[in-house]
Formats: structure tokens, C-alpha cells, sequence
């Protein structure tokens, strides 16, 4: 009886280490993240499946308005409720009417999505020719 409990131990306690060597790892990839990650799927069905993703970047409203303050100004008549966004690039070839809730330019290369952190509501899908941001490596900004 008492090797059966040394052997329960024993896993427990692996178990213990190997679940704080997961979540040590997660955490360094920062916090800010895992909210706009969350919204992918979200954001991937408001530009459809034919789309590449580029980067995602999370702002609050402020931050956005002094980083893109064009990208800003497109989603003034739009009400966002929550004052963190998400904003995921897409690439591929996009028009008003092959996107979700479509802001800015008639057709692009590009699609911008727009979604609130942490509700993953859908915002809008702004329409570029060029990168209002530098996507180079998905991460929050």
C-alpha cells in the first residue's frame, strides 16, 4: 500500500513541474497577447478563408490614435465599446463586399480587422492597398 502512494506522489509531483514549466513558458510570451490570439477566428471569418494572416497588433484606443491616427479616424463612426482593440492583417484580394462590416477603401490587397479585446467583437474590416502598420513579426504593440 505504501508504494502505491510513493508512486502516486511521485506523479503528482512530475505532474506539478511539468504543468509550471508549460505555464512559464506561455508567460514569457506575454500576457497582452493571448486576448487578440483568441480573436483570430474571429477576424479570419470577417475577411473569409482566402486570406493570408499577416501580424496582429493590441492597442488601446489612445495608443492607436497617436500610432496610425488615419487607421484611427476610419473607425470614428464606428462605436467601440471596449477601450483595448485588436488589429489583424490579412493579405489577399478584398472588396467591400467580400468582408465583414467594411470601412475605408472600395478594394485592397490588404484587410485590417478591427475587434475588441476581450469581447472579440467585430469592430470593422478596413480595406488598404498599403500596411497603415509595420506587421514584420505578429506580436502586441
Amino acid at each position: 500500500m505504501g508504494s502505491k502512494r510513493s508512486v502516486r506522489l511521485a506523479v503528482a509531483t512530475l505532474t506539478v513541474f511539468l504543468l509550471a514549466g508549460c505555464t512559464a513558458a506561455r508567460n514569457s510570451l506575454g500576457t497582452s497577447d493571448s486576448s487578440c490570439y483568441l480573436a483570430l477566428p474571429s477576424a479570419t471569418r470577417a475577411v473569409g478563408s482566402h486570406s493570408k494572416f499577416v501580424g496582429v497588433h493590441n492597442f488601446t484606443l489612445s495608443s492607436l490614435r497617436q500610432k496610425d491616427p488615419k487607421l484611427f479616424d476610419t473607425l470614428v463612426g464606428v462605436r467601440a465599446t471596449s477601450q483595448r482593440v485588436c488589429i489583424i492583417e490579412f493579405a489577399g484580394s478584398f472588396t467591400q463586399a467580400s468582408v465583414n462590416k467594411p470601412l475605408g477603401r472600395p478594394s485592397g490587397r490588404l484587410a485590417v480587422v478591427v475587434v475588441e479585446a476581450p469581447s472579440n467583437h467585430l469592430v470593422g474590416t478596413v480595406i488598404f492597398h498599403h500596411p497603415p502598420l509595420a506587421f514584420a513579426h505578429p506580436h502586441a504593440g
